[in-house]
């Protein structure tokens, strides 16, 4: 009798009968919100800035680096105190650097018309290149290197949303931008602007 109950036993445990110990599978990882959709702010192809009167929307300042027809559009999100704004770029020179910002102007006939850069804690001084007005978290920084078809998108994401009606264009500059002390957000020449009211 008590080989019969010892090999019943043996055969229960060798078939994973008992299972009072065995491990629990883990609880699937939640499932994280999807992002909020980027919606159109601004789309344009480049052209040279108009003589007098209107402007283009989108306006190149230097043909040989943004050529004429090349295409800018931008987009933003707002959601739980985030504010994403979206630059896309096609027909720009191939595999090259790019810096780009929010300005607080209108593009203008002039690459200076548009101002300096949306800041959401506005430096006092003018321009602005102390890192702690001019950083990525303060501005809007959307630097990009295009691909071998002259296209890229870059994205920026803050903690904080526009004031209305203080930011209106974004420009695209001759380089990535620096964060030296001195020179903190500044990126070469200003080649193209997309007026877009955020």
């Amino acid at each position: 009798m008590r080989t019969t109950v010892a090999a019943l036993v043996g055969a229960v445990l060798l078939t994973g009968g008992l299972t009072a110990c065995s491990t629990p599978a883990p609880a699937p990882a939640p499932t994280p919100a999807p992002a909020p959709a980027i919606k159109p702010v601004a789309e344009a192809s480049v052209a040279a800035p108009a003589a007098s009167g209107d402007q283009p929307k989108g306006i190149t300042y230097d043909v040989a680096r943004v050529p004429l027809d090349a295409k800018l559009s931008t987009g933003t999100s707002v959601s739980d105190g985030r504010t994403t704004v979206e630059l896309k770029v096609f027909g720009l020179l191939p595999d090259t650097k790019y810096g780009s910002h929010v300005h607080t102007k209108p593009c203008g006939a002039k690459p200076a018309d548009s101002g300096p850069h949306y800041q959401n804690e506005k430096d006092p001084v003018t321009p602005s290149v102390d890192p702690k007005y001019a950083n990525a978290q303060n501005e809007i920084w959307l630097d990009f290197t295009t691909d071998s078809t002259g296209a890229a998108t870059a994205t920026a994401t803050v903690t904080w949303a526009f004031r209305k009606g203080e930011a209106n264009a974004v420009v695209v500059h001759a380089s990535h931008t620096s964060t030296e002390h001195g020179k903190a957000g500044t990126a070469g020449d200003r080649l193209a602007c997309l007026t877009a009211q955020f």
